[in-house]
């Protein structure tokens, strides 16, 4: 099964919302950072790509037809690549209010002297992404800007959706040309549901 659609939109961009959107339109199973967490093999394989080791792309994402928030969200350049007939959606939010979500959940995941220091969160989005210094403001807020440009300027825009969640089903829908459906746009993954689940 290739990849369907790719999400480049960096983690807290309402990447777990789209998760659920995407497969209430028939794009599931969608890849998500929890479903790494949930599982050793998969800690394992993306800690190994973290370090340079890509996998074999059909292999890794076995059974899923969609991937969104990280890993697939540091590799968007290799998988839009590798599935060159995907689509790509980029999602964003305001800067200030990402690194506001960021620093209450993701963030609290990135520092090693609280968790594993070979876990994908610190050794390649906290060390890697971020370069170890996302608890600088404005540094965090530079890297998602150029993250968010560099994928707009390298997937053609007849492939691209930039997409902010609240916009609902109606650009997301179009884009993949699937129906508008009657449910409502799930909204999940509030920062306190976030800090919940990680027991913080």
């Amino acid at each position: 099964m290739a990849l369907d659609v790719i999400g480049a939109g960096m983690g807290r961009t309402g990447t777990h919302s789209l998760k659920l959107a995407l497969e209430q339109l028939g794009f599931g199973p969608c890849h998500h950072m929890a479903d790494v967490l949930r599982d050793p093999q998969q800690k394992a394989l993306w800690r190994a790509a973290g370090k340079g080791k890509l996998p074999e792309w059909d292999a890794a994402l076995a059974g899923y037809r969609s991937a969104v928030d990280w890993p697939s969200a540091h590799f968007w350049r290799e998988l839009s690549t590798y599935y060159s007939d995907a689509k790509v959606i980029l999602t964003v939010r305001d800067p200030e209010q990402w690194y506001e979500s960021m620093a209450q959940t993701i963030g609290l995941t990135m520092d090693a002297s609280a968790n594993d220091p070979e876990s994908f969160g610190v050794a390649v989005v906290g060390n890697g992404v971020f370069g170890g210094r996302f608890d600088e403001r404005d540094h965090a807020i530079a890297v998602y800007g150029a993250h968010n440009e560099a994928v707009r300027k390298a997937v053609p825009p007849e492939r691209l959706l930039v997409y902010e969640v609240s916009e609902g089903w109606a650009p997301l829908c179009a884009f993949l040309s699937v129906p508008l459906p009657s449910a409502p746009f799930p909204r999940t993954n509030s920062t306190a549901e976030f800090r919940a689940r990680i027991g913080r």
